[in-house]
């Protein structure tokens, strides 16, 4: 059958018991939560035979594995449990492809380079691998695209990371904005185009070519007088020469008179203003105010308690690769951040993360979350060093079930406590440069809430 659709086959079962008895009917194997029986239960005298239908709905999902899939039913009867029987059968599911691309950042900006990244989606039920090349009009750009092969697992994103170079510099003038493609390619089907702009700004602020050619203007124009000029101030020389001695006598007088005048102001301030700060704390002291009206107690800043604020406080006594985060806790609302492998959220409380505030130093960071009933959100959203990258939806009442986080440089590890489990779900870890750039915590589309969470970076 397709995924997304649905198939239905019957179970016959025959009382050879000498009472009459209850039989109920429970789906086992991987593919229970897609299977349903109706009626649940069936009541057969000694002898009798009785008919339940089984109907198969598995989702277009990258859940409903391709291929083979074993499933069984296990028949409780009520008055002899120990004579359950558990017959089984196979479910084939057809593969179908479905990707999704998207640029972080849509718009880069350089002088030289940009350097935009392409999260790759799988949400079919089978791996997939693609190529990725890049194009313009024009031919403007050059494209060095690492990896420009990748393969996909269902479910899961892969980063690939292009380097654009324009092909000739801009010396000055305004920004220009060139349009590029990278087109994801798979044999047997259309490449997925995801658009995105390279804005490349001059070599040299336009500002500066102004000022350089009022420069050469002056430059030019003082050349110029100096040539008119000196014929006039030489044929002058040899009347002016007995002159000199009463031009030059009254030009001493003015280096100790100006020498006098600096001096002068350079007291009367120094002592007008110590003199002004003695009699003002004076005042206040004898008011009763003493230390409780000095101006620095106005002037301390109160920072937002936020996973950027944090791990830049870390980093600064600290100076390395951190990572911080709080989150969003049912009923309690915004936590204060943690970091480096606390714990954010609470545990056997029956309280739901809807959001999580990550941030990190020392290197880039992206991520996105699933959301019960809505699937995972539309964009990653990703920031640089100690900046906030918020996922999920705080105050919405939708409970998060499951994120994914990767790093620019480093390698990121996590772990989850899910809803009804007992111990931590265990840690995972992305490996860089190879299949998987990116971790995984939580379930995905059992409706089982993320309760807590512990995430830790290193080089």
């Amino acid at each position: 059958m397709d995924a997304g659709g649905t198939a239905t086959v019957r179970l016959r079962l025959r009382n050879t018991a000498d009472v009459v008895d209850e039989y109920r009917f429970v789906p086992v194997g991987e593919i229970a939560p897609y299977v349903t029986v109706e009626p649940p239960t069936i009541r057969l005298y000694p002898g009798t035979t009785g008919t339940v239908q089984l109907t198969f709905a598995p989702p277009r999902s990258p859940d409903a594995t391709a291929g083979p899939n074993p499933y069984a039913v296990q028949i409780i009867p009520t008055e002899h449990p120990e004579a359950t029987a558990v017959p089984e059968g196979n479910l084939t599911i057809t593969p179908f492809a479905e990707m999704r691309a998207e640029l972080v950042p849509h718009t880069v900006k350089g002088r030289f380079r940009g350097r935009p990244k392409l999260a790759i989606d799988n949400f079919g039920n089978t791996t997939l691998t693609a190529s990725v090349t890049g194009n313009d009009n024009g031919d403007q750009l050059s494209y060095d695209i690492h990896p420009a092969n990748v393969q996909v697992e269902p479910g899961r994103a892969a980063f690939v990371s292009a380097t654009l170079k324009p092909r000739r510099l801009i010396w000055f003038g305004h920004k220009q904005q060139r349009p590029y493609r990278l087109a994801v390619r798979r044999s047997g089907s259309t490449p997925l185009d995801v658009d995105g702009t390279y804005v490349q700004s001059g070599f040299l602020p336009r500002w500066l070519a102004t000022v350089l050619t009022l420069l050469c203007t002056l430059a030019l124009a003082f050349v110029a007088l100096w040539y008119t000029k000196a014929a006039p101030v030489s044929s002058q020389a040899t009347a002016e020469i007995q002159q000199p001695v009463a031009t030059t006598l009254p030009a001493p007088p003015p280096v100790p008179s100006s020498a006098t005048p600096s001096t002068t102001p350079s007291v009367a301030p120094s002592s007008a203003p110590a003199s002004a700060p003695a009699s003002a704390p004076a005042k206040t002291q004898a008011a009763g105010g003493g230390a409780k009206t000095h101006p620095s107690a106005h002037a301390t800043a109160v920072l937002p308690d936020t996973a950027g604020v944090a791990v830049t406080k870390l980093n600064a006594s600290s100076p390395g690769r951190h990572i911080c985060y709080r989150a969003y806790v049912d009923g309690i609302g915004w936590q204060h951040p943690v970091c480096d492998g606390a714990t954010a959220g609470t545990q056997n409380q029956s309280r739901a993360i809807q959001a999580l505030d990550i941030a990190v130093s020392g290197t880039s960071a992206a991520a996105n979350g699933y959301m019960e009933n809505t699937g995972w959100q539309p964009a990653w959203q990703s920031g640089p060093a100690k900046a906030d990258v918020t996922i999920g939806s705080p105050n919405s009442q939708l409970r998060m079930e499951q994120f994914t986080v990767s790093l620019g440089v480093g390698v990121v590890c996590g772990n989850g406590w899910i809803q009804n489990d007992t111990q931590w779900q265990g840690q995972t870890c992305d490996t860089p440069g190879g299949p998987r750039s990116w971790i995984t915590v939580g379930t995905q589309g059992k409706s089982l809430r993320l309760e807590a969470v512990q995430l830790t970076v290193t080089a």
